[in-house]
């Protein structure tokens, strides 16, 4: 799995994969020896690279956190390739009306509009559910819904078209 990981605003590629029930691990291309033990439920983890340790306290969520190494503090952003792919899509759309499609392969748990609601930017128009996790998929702009081409239950390939707007 390749994550994009923003440290302090710097961008790097960090890429994790199995072999052999290890974990291993390249940082921007690089292999990179890592052991990385929890040392408490609050944060608190031993990190381990190659001949040197490092205690690191983390502070946040998933996707943005806090950490500190040594008394740095250091501001973190994570996005996986899937993130990463449904945020492109979004920003991609806002720039434009149109199709709203589907940025990943899921299944349609609830639709949400009908043909002829006015919806605003940032609404949520259905719910698809991908990868166990359900995502809302959002209006990119203010504008009337044109049509809608799923239903509850259908199973949707990345890039399908899932409803059209028509701006305001």
């Amino acid at each position: 799995m390749k994550y994009f990981v923003s440290v302090n605003g710097e961008e790097h590629v960090v890429e994790l994969s199995e072999r052999l029930g290890r974990v291993e691990v390249r940082y921007d291309g690089d292999p990179t020896p890592v052991v990385c033990e929890e040392v408490d439920r609050l944060g608190q983890v031993a990190l381990f690279l190659g001949d040197r340790s490092y205690a690191i306290s983390i502070e946040g969520g998933a996707e943005e956190c806090s950490v500190t190494v040594a008394g740095h503090l250091y501001q973190v952003r994570l996005e996986d390739e899937r993130e990463r792919a449904a945020h492109a899509a979004e920003r991609e759309r806002q720039k434009k009306g149109g199709d709203v499609k589907s940025v990943m392969p899921g299944v349609v748990v609830q639709v949400l509009v009908k043909e002829g609601d006015a919806v605003n930017a940032g609404q949520p128009l259905l719910i698809l559910e991908a990868m166990k996790m359900q995502n809302e998929i959002e209006a990119p702009t203010d504008g009337v819904v044109k049509r809608v081409f799923v239903s509850q239950g259908d199973a949707v390939a990345s890039g399908a078209k899932l409803v059209a707007l028509k701006g305001d």
